[in-house]
């Protein structure tokens, strides 16, 4: 085959250190504008980008030419440098050190585009903490309570 294709939908989510209320609705939307663009100039498309206040969700298409561990790094670090230059509290945001990343297939993709865009709804219902919890037993991923937060 002369071309390389691919379709992969990567659902990442990430909160802040200490899961600190720094993301306030006033920025959200210009922080996911900011975000979308990051990744667009990564050759992954952001296909839905929502947040809360102590976190965020990233629905996006992975480029075939780069590795989810660079492209994560490259949205929190230019995230973070971003929101630091908006003053105030912002001067000590930062992001939690890890991620989930979940793989989504292209006919769950609508539903994973649902469930970004209800993040209000869900979490009056559940903590970050409780929603993340759920996401790793889901995809079957085995961790260590002790070294999912910092």
């Amino acid at each position: 085959m002369a071309q390389s294709l691919a379709q992969i939908l990567i659902h990442v989510i990430f909160s802040t250190k200490d899961r600190y209320p720094f993301l306030k609705s006033d920025n959200r939307a210009e922080l996911h504008a900011y975000a979308a663009a990051v990744l667009k100039g990564m050759d992954s498309p952001a296909i839905r980008i929502n947040s809360l206040d102590d976190h965020m969700h990233a629905l996006c298409r992975l480029s075939k030419n780069h590795a989810l561990c660079d492209l994560v790094q490259k949205l929190k670090t230019s995230t973070s440098k971003w929101l630091k230059t908006k003053g105030g509290i912002l001067t000590k945001f930062a992001w939690q050190n890890g991620y989930g990343a979940f793989s989504v297939s292209a006919s769950q993709s609508a539903a994973a585009i649902r469930y970004i865009e209800n993040q209000e709804s869900h979490h009056r219902k559940m903590t970050f903490q409780e929603e993340f919890r759920r996401f790793l037993d889901k995809y079957g991923v085995e961790f260590d309570e002790r070294y999912v937060w910092d």
